[in-house]
């Protein structure tokens, strides 16, 4: 017997019970009965009995979810980060240290928090996504994941090697600069009052550098005190890559605050290496003075010149910029600056004569003068006289004059050769330093959040930092794969190639701007950014479950993904039902 839909013209069609006999030699069928009364569910439920199988009284009888966990973004960032050889990077390290390695570089991805934290991610009584037990790891203790912690910080010299080894084969350029985040407390070995990046000028701070390739790829990453110099850094990363990573020959790439030329003339011209820096506003002064004024009519339709200076800058290049809407922009600045400050200083010089409890004493008006002179630093452009019963100011002229003459310009210094870079390209590689600016903006805020550091001895605190650079490691091989789907431009390339001059702002590809102005891709699905792609992929869920005929034999089902998330997984050429 068997089950059989027949059309019925305008009608929904007839449901049959009939069964198939053979007359006369030939194959031929009779209706035993009209189904088309019951309901989809009966006639499902018949044809499963039809079929051999067994009828129950409801589905949930049958079959109970036990749990369900957020999955797909685990499987996503999971299969990224096996995709880039993170199972290599741990290898050496015990069996039983070994996923739990790779548990904590992906929960920094997907969860940030403290180890911690982590650990109840991971653990199976309260695990907030499949992580745990993907990976196996759901009975695992905090103090596992710290000894886990312990082994990457002697191994990072080792990891830092094979990256370097595989990024910089046949490559010249290396972005390098600084950035620093505040800790708590006053155990840290490494904590240290200096120069702080994030406005925190009352807490003790870790200064780190970070090593990327040309792409922004990161490579390498060393903390140091809290009180180092941008430029004190720089002679420890140079030893690095020559000495330990074995590579000879590569060009710096570092802003004027780090790339000095203290530090060019003692660290990198002893060691044969190249750089590509600018110079700060007293070295322009002095090319200025050199060379004659540095007129808009002497630059070419790039808006470049190029210069050398034997007596300052001996066997370097030196490349004149000169951006027309950064010159408006900081003409506007300084005349509201300006302003600014002479509305201060009228104040001080009213309370000097007033009726009522005048301001007197030189020491004092001097004291009130010196807390608002630098607020907006225009120190420099006031003339002040300050007497026992009065005070004065004028602007001065000729450094307003001076300053305003530099406006738009600055200067690429690079040893290089015209045939090994021309100019554009070193103004180009110059640029691409904001791509260290965009891994600390991910280290430190949007994404992976390398504070609060909740370390106090100081190889746990380097391990920390170096677990969040191989955690942006992983992010950024998947933004690479995935900017289909997210607002990255894909085309950001061929849009700064077709700019009349390098100097200009960096313009986002008409390409990229569609996708801004519709928030749709090229397939008319919705446009994420990393961090709502993986709230959307965390929806696909692992579901373990068993029958009641077997209620100990545990079936896992992962739920079917939506478009677009087989659109997240087809980019990053994964299966999420497949994590093993």
């Amino acid at each position: 017997m068997y089950i059989e839909a027949v059309p019925n013209r305008n009608s929904p069609p007839a449901i049959l019970l009939r069964e198939s006999y053979r007359e006369d030699g030939k194959v031929r069928k009779r209706t035993l009965a009209n189904l088309s009364a019951l309901s989809p569910e009966v006639i499902d439920g018949l044809k499963v009995l039809l079929r051999g199988g067994v009828a129950v009284p409801s589905a949930e009888e049958m079959f109970v979810v036990e749990r369900s966990l957020p999955h797909g973004h685990v499987a996503a960032v999971l299969g990224a980060a096996r995709g880039v050889g993170a199972a290599q990077w741990f290898a050496s390290a015990a069996a039983p240290l070994q996923p739990l390695l790779l548990a904590m570089l992906v929960a920094r991805v997907i969860e940030p928090g403290s180890k911690l934290a982590t650990h109840r991610v991971l653990h199976d009584e309260t695990a907030t996504s499949s992580l745990g037990r993907v990976l196996g790891v759901g009975q695992c203790k905090a103090d596992d994941l710290y000894r886990a912690l312990d082994w990457l910080h002697e191994a990072q010299p080792l990891i830092e090697q094979r990256l370097a080894r595989q990024h910089l084969r046949g490559s010249t350029l290396v972005l390098y600069d600084v950035s620093s985040t505040w800790l708590t407390g006053r155990c840290c070995e490494l904590a240290a009052r200096g120069h702080s990046r994030d406005g925190k000028r009352d807490d003790p701070q870790i200064v780190f550098g970070l090593i990327c390739t040309a792409e922004g790829c990161p490579l390498s990453v060393q903390v140091f005190k809290g009180n180092t110099g941008d430029p004190a850094t720089l002679a420890a990363q140079v030893s690095k890559l020559q000495q330990r990573f074995g590579i000879a020959h590569l060009a710096w790439v570092g802003d004027r605050g780090m790339l000095t030329s203290a530090r060019i003339e003692q660290v990198l011209k002893p060691q044969g290496l190249d750089w590509i820096s600018s110079l700060r506003a007293p070295q322009i002064a002095l090319l200025a003075a050199e060379h004659g004024p540095l007129q808009p009519s002497l630059f070419d339709e790039r808006n470049l010149i190029e210069l050398t200076s034997e007596e300052h800058f001996p066997g370097e290049r030196l490349i004149v910029c000169r951006n027309p809407l950064l010159a408006e922009e900081r003409a506007r600045k300084r005349v509201e600056l300006l302003a600014a400050t002479d509305a201060d200083l009228a104040k001080i010089a009213a309370a000097t004569q007033r009726a009522r409890r005048p301001l007197r004493g030189q020491q004092d008006i001097a004291l009130r003068v010196g807390r608002v002179i630098e607020r907006f630093h225009m120190a420099k452009h006031f003339e002040l006289t300050i007497t026992d019963t009065s005070f004065g100011w004028r602007r001065r002229a000729d450094t307003i004059a001076a300053e305003a003459a530099l406006d738009g310009l600055y200067v690429i210094r690079t040893s290089l050769s015209t045939q090994a870079l021309d100019a554009s390209s070193a103004v180009a590689a110059y640029k691409s330093l904001a791509h260290v600016e965009r891994a600390f903006r991910s280290l430190k805020t949007v994404d992976l959040h390398v504070r609060p550091v909740f370390h106090y001895s100081e190889p746990r605190v380097r391990a920390h930092v170096f677990l969040c650079m191989l955690a942006y490691y992983v992010q950024w091989h998947m933004r690479e794969r995935l900017k289909p789907m997210l607002f990255d431009d894909e085309y950001l390339e061929q849009a700064n190639a077709s700019r009349p001059s390098p100097v200009l702002k960096a313009v986002r590809s008409e390409h990229a701007r569609i996708k801004d102005r519709t928030k749709l891709a090229d397939d008319a699905l919705p446009l994420h950014s990393f961090r709502t792609l993986l709230k959307d992929l965390a929806t696909l869920a692992y579901n373990v479950t068993h029958t009641s005929l077997s209620p100990h034999a545990k079936i896992v089902i992962t739920t079917r993904p939506t478009p677009l998330q087989e659109k997240a997984f087809k980019l990053l050429a994964l299966n999420p039902a497949c994590t093993q």
